[in-house]
């Protein structure tokens, strides 16, 4: 059994320290990066994970290139600049709910 590198994820949630110093509590989300880590203490890797993880990402990648193209158009359509920002996070926040809500779909179907 190898170690699952999904549980790398968690430190990411070291950025959401960036809110305290920062001020900008847009970070404070970073912190829900640590539940990633309960990934390194379980029994490891196996190819049914792996399969489950590379299925997962292509979920998140079709919703990335699909909402990407959607949110570029819509921008440049109606020249609407400030909303840039929120389309970038929208992309972000979607894609990590949709690759954690995938895999939790494929691992407890069991397939």
């Amino acid at each position: 059994m190898r170690k699952n590198k999904v549980g790398y994820l968690g430190l990411l949630g070291f950025l959401g320290l960036l809110g305290l110093f920062s001020g900008n509590s847009g970070f404070y989300g970073f912190f829900g990066f640590f539940g990633f880590f309960s990934a390194l203490w379980g029994r490891g890797s196996d190819e049914r994970i792996d399969r489950n993880v590379e299925r997962s990402c292509r979920n998140a990648f079709v919703f990335t290139m699909t909402a990407s193209a959607l949110f570029i158009a819509f921008i440049a359509a109606l020249r609407a600049l400030d909303v840039f920002q929120i389309a970038f996070s929208a992309l972000f926040a979607g894609n990590v709910i949709l690759f954690v809500g995938s895999f939790i779909y494929y691992n407890t179907r069991g397939e």
